[in-house]
């Protein structure tokens, strides 16, 4: 996307921006300017203040400090509304769709007009805009049948029926296949040709790379670093970004396995629509060694690792930890036998987001001595556990008191990480364990995994990013449609030979 002439006149200048909450500076005097026709990617690591920044910019807050242009004129938004209506959308990671509901209806969720309005004029213009725009979506599709990748087009869709033509994108492609991604910024790209300008938050450097003309870089709620992509690199971004440099590669060390840890056998069951999601999956992990699960997402891997983590029953099969058969549907029972759980929704699944760090901490081990003992809790024991949970995982945090709400994504991670790791557990099996965090907190992660590994633990890997898969993994495996496609070790592995498994092809 190189060779575009950018016009002296910004569509948005923020110039100066602060934002306080309470006696924290959230953004501090920042400027950021995003011309037309341009793609603009905001970095910085998870609290850097990016969110905030662009929560400014589309009125979900107030402006403490600095000034607001649009089009080279002085703006105040008091609510979204106000952002909406000067031709501003913003995107997030989570779809704000209604499952239930068509397309066009999702469309015209919240368009101003009569108490009778008029589907077929909106469905014409609705058309319209994908024809104009290479869109391909039935209007009369229910969201819930939509690929994750239509469900993303459809945001899109809503902002440009709104007139948008700045479109803020908060981690787009988190939750997108690889093929959906491209698929995205080739919308994205269409988007830029016909006039729009696009603000894109990611912690995907390479995707930054590819469709970002320049970087605005923010640590610690200030602007540091801002260049043009064709004149930086991504390990300078990565560094712009963290205040240190990064590894390039981490060491993933040779492989020493011992005995078998887990077995899955002939494992089957059905997702919550009552399509088989797990079709007689079979593996074995070995101790001292990272097998990696690789997959589009949505072929099984969410209900493979309920199953593991002892929340899904599996109609079929069984699952053996050190040669013991643990019963399904059973947490306990698998927290028994030595397993560390990391599920791939730190919010939903893997905390208590209104209790405090300690007590997130303590979720697997409160009935365990020495913290708790003939059914009395010992609250010295729980204060000294959270203190060495937070210093062996150097969890930046206010107190173990606090809310864990109040903690960034990748803290919230590590509080994760240090409840299920902090005793040296035989077993680790992690489901994305890295989707949402900025390469600061990727590292700490991927370095934590192999630091279990070399203690001797088997670590199953499930993850749809396959950088993380060939960075970590020993030996790797493919789901499609709920079935083992295929099985390769690390150093005879290649991507075109994932990518065709992951697309149902066996080569």
């Amino acid at each position: 996307m190189e060779g575009r002439i950018l016009e002296k006149q910004p569509v948005i200048e923020m110039r100066g921006v602060t934002k306080r909450f309470v006696d924290v500076i959230a953004n501090d005097k920042v400027d950021l300017k995003l011309f037309p026709n341009e793609v603009v990617a905001l970095l910085g690591e998870n609290g850097a203040g990016k969110t905030t920044l662009m929560n400014v910019l589309f009125g979900y807050y107030n402006l403490d400090g600095g000034e607001m242009l649009i089009n080279g004129e002085s703006v105040t938004f008091n609510s979204p509304k106000d952002a909406i209506n000067h031709g501003i959308a913003m995107i997030h990671q989570h779809f704000t769709l209604v499952q239930t509901q068509t397309v066009l209806e999702n469309v015209m969720i919240g368009m101003e007009g009569s108490f009778f309005p008029d589907y077929n004029k909106a469905k014409e213009k609705l058309l319209a805009i994908e024809k104009e725009f290479g869109f391909h979506l039935d209007p009369d599709a229910i969201v819930w049948t939509l690929s994750i990748g239509e469900q993303q087009k459809l945001e899109i869709l809503k902002a440009l029926y709104r007139g948008a033509k700045i479109l803020i994108m908060d981690e787009p492609t988190a939750v997108l296949a690889p093929t959906e991604t491209i698929e995205l910024f080739e919308t994205l790209r269409n988007l830029v040709k016909k006039g729009h300008s696009i603000i894109f938050i990611s912690h995907h450097l390479q995707e930054v790379m590819d469709i970002c003309d320049r970087v605005v870089v923010l640590r610690t709620g200030k602007r540091v670093a801002e260049a043009k992509v064709s004149e930086t690199t991504i390990p300078e971004l990565a560094s712009l970004m963290v205040g240190r440099e990064l590894l390039e590669r981490l060491d993933r060390g040779k492989s020493k396995t011992g005995k078998t840890i887990l077995e899955a056998k002939n494992l089957k069951v059905k997702n919550n629509r009552g399509v088989t999601a797990v079709d007689d999956l079979s593996f074995v992990l070995k101790e001292g060694e990272v097998l990696g699960v690789a997959g589009v997402s949505g072929n099984g891997q969410t209900e493979l690792s309920e199953m593991l983590f002892g929340e899904l029953n599996p109609e079929e099969g069984e699952i053996f930890i050190s040669g013991k058969r643990v019963p399904g549907g059973s947490p306990s029972a698998v927290v028994k036998e030595g397993m560390a759980r990391i599920p791939e929704d730190r919010i939903k699944t893997g905390l208590f987001m209104d209790l405090s760090v300690k007590e997130n901490m303590i979720l697997e081990s409160h009935v365990n001595e020495p913290i708790s003992k003939n059914g009395l809790i010992n609250m010295k024991e729980i204060r000294s556990f959270a203190d060495n949970c937070i210093n062996s995982f150097s969890v930046k945090t206010d107190g173990m008191d606090i809310p864990v709400k109040s903690l960034s994504g990748g803290n919230l991670q590590k509080v994760i990480l240090a409840r299920e790791l902090v005793g040296n557990p035989k077993l680790v099996v992690a489901c994305q364990p890295t989707r949402g965090l900025d390469v600061g907190a990727m590292e700490y992660v991927h370095q934590a995994m192999l630091d279990q590994k070399s203690s001797g633990s088997g670590v199953l890997l499930i993850s749809d990013d396959l950088d993380e898969i060939f960075l970590l993994s020993d030996r790797i495996i493919v789901m499609y449609e709920g079935k083992v496609m295929g099985e390769v070790s690390a150093e005879e592995a290649s991507r075109d030979k994932i990518g065709l498994w992951m697309s149902g092809v066996i080569s």
